[in-house]
């Protein structure tokens, strides 16, 4: 229940990009606050609201499951924030988060996974979370620069396994396009676009949850986690919890830009070399997971499909130790 409890609370997005999207469309669509624009509270609206966000996500770092090195390292976007987990002679693993999350969504996970493998998860660098971003980003190229010149920093070398959750997955998806030669497996956990636009229902109830009132985060988030929200009532409580965290979040942070998650083309799909394992759940709402399969089955065979029984778009949550062992047994030689 404490990484439960965790995982709602890293920044209130971080298990939907759907979520993130449907507040960007409302909130995040001013244009990015320019690069000089780096005060002292940067990347914060003000001193105050840096306090009060941070006073949040050090009571979250208390939940974190594991014993990490925690990294700070530069690149031409800015500082970039990292949990480093693992054997130090283990092949290395970079987990990138959902829209709107931070590193700590990683908590029911990263236990089993640097058990292996040195896990590095990642603040994605302009989203909530201690990395600070020195220049906006602007297209899904700043994403896949940005995570080369990390790679560098962390002197990570080639073979990196890379997983990716919602909005990270479709990063992940685009970093493989760019530099296959870095990249040794890949894991999309469902990933935001990549496979399928996001769905006409989607689309109409996240355009409501945009709305600045409580009642319709809470609506939308019952309905795109059934799974968590027919569980327990202190999974519910905890889902109520998070449509008030949420908002912290937002209102704390500088309106940013966001880059839609773009669907891969057949031919994109095609050129994938890498190995590479879809996982999405049952109930998914941003897309149809049938036709997610069908379509991957169809244009792209070698890239392994699955569905995660008992679970939507948090899988990483609710099925946490089924969907570990997927990606443990994928990523095994």
């Amino acid at each position: 229940m404490r990484i439960l409890r965790l995982v709602l609370i890293a920044g209130g997005l971080a298990l939907t990009v759907p979520v993130s999207l449907a507040i960007g469309m409302a909130v995040w669509s001013f244009a990015a606050p320019p690069a000089t624009d780096v005060a002292e509270y940067h990347p914060f609206r003000s001193p105050d609201a840096k306090a009060r966000y941070l006073e949040l996500y050090e009571v979250m770092e208390r939940d974190w499951p594991v014993v990490s090195e925690l990294r700070t390292v530069s690149t031409s976007h800015g500082q970039t924030f990292v949990r480093v987990t693992g054997p130090t002679n283990a092949p290395p693993m970079v987990l990138l988060h959902g829209a709107g999350g931070s590193s700590l969504h990683w908590g029911p996970n990263v236990e089993a996974l640097s058990e292996h493998y040195r896990t590095y998860a990642v603040d994605i660098i302009d989203d909530f979370g201690r990395s600070v971003y020195a220049r906006p980003i602007e297209s899904a190229d700043d994403y896949v620069r940005w995570l080369d010149e990390l790679f560098d920093a962390l002197e990570l070398g080639d073979d990196v396994h890379l997983v990716g959750l919602s909005y990270g997955g479709w990063m992940a998806s685009q970093y493989a396009l760019e530099h296959p030669d870095r990249v040794g497996k890949v894991v999309l956990l469902a990933p935001g676009g990549t496979v399928l636009p996001l769905s006409a229902g989607w689309i109409r109830k996240a355009v409501l949850s945009a709305l600045p009132h409580r009642y319709f985060t809470r609506r939308f988030l019952y309905w795109l986690m059934e799974d968590l929200a027919r569980g327990s009532d202190s999974s519910r409580a905890l889902l109520d919890e998070w449509a008030d965290v949420a908002f912290l979040g937002v209102a704390s942070y500088k309106p940013r830009s966001m880059i839609p998650p773009s669907v891969l083309t057949n031919e994109e799909w095609q050129s994938i070399t890498v190995p590479m394992l879809f996982l999405v759940g049952e109930n998914e709402k941003i897309y149809s997971p049938e036709r997610a399969i069908e379509r991957l089955v169809r244009v792209a065979p070698q890239v392994q499909a699955e569905v995660i029984p008992g679970a939507g778009h948090d899988l990483s949550l609710v099925r946490a130790r089924l969907v570990n062992q997927k990606v443990l047994e994928f990523l095994t030689p």
